[in-house]
């Protein structure tokens, strides 16, 4: 278990912290992460990679010269968000676009995929290459919806070369493309992780048991097996991914670069045991093995396991491998001179910018403030149970990033009512802190939830009913532009008919507390109703059986959020006629 912590809530901001302190001379701690301390040329490109922490030296340690120009930190086992992907990029990226890589999983593309845009729309130019390297969590006909683990460093650091050389967005995009289609890897588990303050592993592996295929947050394995010895286990991994070999590779004289990762737990002098049996197994095979890594890659906190990765190179692939590299957990070739950059660059910060409102704004301003802070309150009254309903088939986190998301929300509309914001501005600010603080899936809903209201509520007027329906009706729709419809046991069969019956509600003459009010009861019965329904959206499809009889926490959690808001109406009511 993770032993050593504070408040764990704080634990990825005081990791960031720790990691920068003791690497300045290659990183600096940028909004969302890190970024290089080191100057690099003008028009070269950037490559910015992420996912969530707790899988070091993935993804700040490989922050460097020949490497990364930037990555984006999440919080633990949790996507970063889009605010904090654009602000690395941004950050790192100096005159010739950027490249944005990452492994493959669905909040992390939601989020890289809205930072993309974000960027676009700020005139930098940018490519996407996702990392598919697990052989065990799709079949080869079905390789865009393979997740990435440690073959995340070939592509990463053949892509950082490339970009070091001075080489164009295309060419650089190109050759990471080309080495995540020469890459593949198998991992097992011999026991879980725990996440800091947690007193159960996020799951567990029956003793003398070992997991087949299991992923680094703990994604269930394609089978069990009896814990084997170091030469068996090499010949397992060896043998699955010499099954399935990159079009136009045969093993017989094929360089390849063998990666024996440790996830967490599994000690150095192990892996050199198993790595051993490896590389005498791939020799056999025909295989020339070329620069090998042995260690902790890509890991998963306390988790005991391994995964092997084979990178099968070609002459240029070769070359970009072999070149220099300086971050602070991969270091490759002979010391390259480097310019640290200015002091005032180092030590910049950001405060989002608020363009005052009108006076009725301001006043819809503060109410919108209470509201959150009464969400605020709500989630942490509830995040208990919202977590025990989210282990039942997930990951067990929803009430955390809930809590995270709405605590960041809440100080962010505080400090922007009191500057003077509109209630749109508010609105826009408290969603930006609830994406960037919670990550993951969730956070970019509710990110983008809160964007689509401020948007239609504006900050000039005060909102009447018809333009509460209508905001309300915009934060739907960019809800339902994820891609999740009704039935699919998620956060869409309470948003949905909340959306509906406030509608109607208010078409039909009512104010907004009779409206919202209704509207918030059809959301609770609906959320309710979720447990006879088994999921097809998110992580907990894949456990689909365990789910029915249990509502979606989504669901629950947007139930009582409407429900918090409801009382803010009733308060601001009893105020008035007070």
């Amino acid at each position: 278990m993770t032993r050593l912590f504070n408040d764990p809530a704080d634990f990825a901001d005081e990791m960031v912290d720790g990691f920068v302190a003791a690497n300045r001379s290659r990183v600096r701690k940028v909004h969302g992460g890190v970024a290089r301390s080191t100057s690099s040329p003008a028009g070269t490109v950037a490559l910015v990679i992420g996912g969530g922490s707790g899988h070091y030296p993935a993804f700040g340690g490989l922050v460097g010269h020949g490497l990364a120009a930037g990555a984006a930190m999440g919080n633990l086992f949790a996507s970063p968000s889009a605010q904090q992907v654009t602000a690395v990029a941004k950050a790192s990226e100096h005159g010739g676009g950027v490249l944005l890589s990452y492994g493959n999983y669905a909040g992390d593309v939601l989020n890289f995929d809205a930072a993309a845009r974000a960027l676009t729309e700020a005139g930098i130019e940018v490519r996407t290459v996702r990392v598919t390297d697990d052989v065990a969590s799709a079949p080869a006909t079905e390789v865009h919806k393979r997740r990435g683990i440690a073959g995340d460093l070939c592509v990463f650091k053949v892509a950082g070369a490339a970009a070091e050389q001075g080489r164009t967005l295309g060419e650089v995009t190109a050759v990471a493309e080309r080495a995540n289609d020469r890459t593949r890897s198998f991992g097992v588990a011999f026991s879980g992780c725990s996440l800091p303050g947690a007193d159960e592993p996020l799951f567990t592996v029956p003793e003398g048991r070992m997991a087949i295929g299991m992923g680094i947050h703990g994604e269930r394995g394609i089978e069990e097996t009896d814990v084997p010895s170091a030469s068996e286990l090499a010949a397992l991994l060896v043998d699955k991914l010499l099954t399935e070999l990159p079009d136009g590779v045969d093993v017989d004289g094929a360089r390849v670069v063998p990666i024996l990762n440790g996830l967490g737990s599994v000690k150095y002098e192990e892996l050199f045991v198993v790595y051993s049996a490896v590389q005498r197994l791939l020799t056999d095979a025909g295989a020339v093995v070329v620069e090998p890594e042995v260690g902790e890659l890509v890991t998963s906190f306390d988790m005991a396991g391994v995964s092997l990765t084979l990178f099968w190179l070609d002459d240029e692939l070769a070359e970009l491998w072999a070149a220099p590299a300086d971050s602070p957990a991969h270091r490759k070739g002979g010391a390259v001179p480097q310019e640290r950059l200015p002091e005032d660059v180092l030590t910049a910060g950001e405060q989002v910018p608020v363009a005052p409102g009108s006076a009725e704004s301001q006043a819809s301003a503060r109410v919108v403030a209470e509201a959150i802070a009464s969400i605020r309150a709500t989630i942490d009254d509830h995040v208990d149970e919202l977590g025990r309903i989210d282990a039942v088939a997930g990951d067990g986190d929803h009430g955390i990033g809930m809590q995270r998301g709405s605590t960041a929300a809440d100080t962010a509309a505080r400090d922007a009512a009191a500057r003077g914001a509109g209630a749109g501005t508010v609105l826009a600010i408290a969603g930006d802190a609830w994406s960037d603080r919670a990550g993951g899936t969730s956070g970019a809903i509710w990110g983008a939830a809160l964007e689509a209201l401020g948007r239609v509520i504006g900050d000039e007027s005060r909102p009447d009913p018809a333009t509460v329906r209508s905001a309300v009706h915009a934060a739907a729709e960019a809800v339902l532009a994820f891609g999740a419809v009704p039935g699919d046991k998620t956060m869409v069969d309470a948003l949905v008919p909340f959306d509906e019956v406030l509608g109607a509600r208010i078409e039909a003459g009512d104010d907004l507390l009779t409206a919202w009010s209704a509207a918030s009861a059809a959301a609770t019965a609906a959320a309710d109703a979720t447990a006879d329904l088994l999921p097809r959206m998110g992580r907990a499809r894949t456990h689909g059986e365990d789910a029915v009889g249990t509502p979606d926490a989504g669901a629950i959690s947007f139930a009582h959020i409407t429900a918090a808001v409801l009382a803010t109406l009733h308060t601001i009511k009893e105020g008035h006629h007070g």
